[in-house]
């Protein structure tokens, strides 16, 4: 009797302790990473229109990517840039270890929650990840991918809900025609520059990049954005007119 009692209170202890430790030190690290970041967690409740006009309006230039910046794994990204950057190479500068050294080793780094984007110049018709790649993005909990270039994989990428946007979609491979020259640098992707550290946002309607250093205004005048549009809207149900509703608000 004495040795179930204290077998018992074994197990207690350590079920009460096990939950502590995950309560506390063991919360998936993505999840972390974002309620420490107020400015990620802001920028999830938004839509890449508001976060889109609201850069136009505080930074005086676009923030969104070329249109043909597509979903190719469906999801929405918010996270901070890590960046790599390739270029057209002969064969003998585009090896195996020399064409993805930079991108893998982005990938390798990130930190969960993060975002990494790879441009690839003139690229659009080789992949910038595949399925290896985008396994090990997964693993670290990066937040998605950008690809100023192509994906393959598609199928495996979506099997592993992995939201990867990229410009296009083909098969062709990097190796022997493409090098790796930096990481962790400022891009142009997609008509764009995006610094590392400057924040994603990506849903449905594209992408656009936040520069870190106006972040904090950008996200708050997206949020008057949002706010003055759900306004707008039971005031067109009510006079069934757009025309009407702009005149009142200045805006559409």
């Amino acid at each position: 009797m004495k040795l179930r009692v204290k077998y018992n209170r074994t197990i207690f202890v350590f079920s009460t302790l096990l939950t502590a430790l995950l309560s506390v030190g063991f919360q998936p690290t993505g999840k972390t990473a974002r309620q420490q970041d107020p400015l990620i967690a802001g920028f999830l409740k938004l839509s890449t229109a508001s976060v889109a006009d609201a850069v136009d309006q505080v930074v005086g230039r676009r923030g969104f990517m070329s249109h043909d910046m597509r979903p190719r794994v469906e999801g929405k990204i918010v996270g901070r840039a890590r960046t790599a950057l390739l270029r057209p190479a002969p064969a003998e500068k585009a090896t195996a270890v020399l064409t993805a050294r930079h991108s893998v080793g982005m990938i390798d780094e990130a930190k969960p929650g993060e975002v990494g984007v790879i441009v690839i110049e003139n690229g659009l018709d080789v992949a910038a990840i595949g399925g290896l790649m985008g396994t090990t993005a997964k693993v670290r909990g990066m937040a998605g991918m950008i690809l100023d270039a192509g994906v393959r994989d598609v199928e495996e990428l979506r099997a592993m809900k992995l939201p990867v946007y990229s410009r296009s979609v083909v098969p062709g491979t990097t190796l022997g025609r493409f090098a790796s020259v930096a990481k962790d640098v400022p891009v142009e992707c997609a008509g764009v520059m995006v610094a590392p550290g400057d924040i994603i946002v990506a849903d449905e309607d594209g992408v656009v990049s936040v520069p870190k250093q106006r972040a904090m205004e950008i996200l708050r005048r997206a949020q008057e954005i949002d706010a003055r549009e759900s306004k707008m809207v039971p005031l067109i149900r009510q006079y069934k007119s757009l025309s009407k509703v702009v005149q009142i608000f200045n805006r559409i």
